[in-house]
């Protein structure tokens, strides 16, 4: 019976100690892990901040007009800058029924690319979401001629149910 106690006494005794021994190392892990986080965390901060051009150029608001908010729910704005940056939007209270309304707006923006390439962009977001135009946006790509005559074959010929 004394063998059997003091295999449980050494048990209990190896098995505090790696407790003991694990939570020591998880308290200096996460201090570790802390102070590293913070140095990584300020580094990170260090080269973003250099890697920001340092561009203090001011510019210049050539045009401006604002309207609103009217007690209605309307407003307009718009502004040019020095720089050839125009922008216009003007926007109104919607009543979708009841209960609900939106905001409906409209707009546009306008600025020309390193290239000497001008970007004009309008807009309209309503209910239906934000819906841009522009030239230089992406669009899908046409419908293949074969997949539109088959879409047109499908219409015409409906699926009729066969009868057992």
């Amino acid at each position: 019976m004394r063998e059997r106690s003091s295999h449980l006494a050494r048990f209990r005794q190896c098995y505090i100690n790696a407790s003991v021994r694990l939570a020591l190392y998880n308290l200096k892990t996460t201090q570790i892990n802390m102070n590293t986080l913070a140095c990584a965390l300020f580094a990170v901060v260090v080269a973003s901040a250099s890697a920001v051009p340092v561009n203090n150029v001011s510019v210049p608001i050539v045009a401006y007009t604002a309207d609103g908010p009217n007690p209605d729910g309307s407003y307009a704005f718009s502004y040019e800058a020095g720089n050839g940056i125009k922008v216009e939007e003007h926007g109104q209270l919607k009543q979708l029924n009841e209960t609900n309304s939106v905001v409906t707006v409209q707009g546009s923006y306008s600025y020309t690319v390193d290239d000497g390439s001008p970007i004009l962009l309008s807009y309209v977001a309503d209910e239906n979401g934000f819906q841009p135009q522009g030239e230089h946006l992406p669009t899908p790509h046409p419908i293949p001629e074969g997949i539109l005559k088959a879409l047109e074959y499908i219409a015409a010929h409906p699926e009729q149910d066969e009868a057992h």
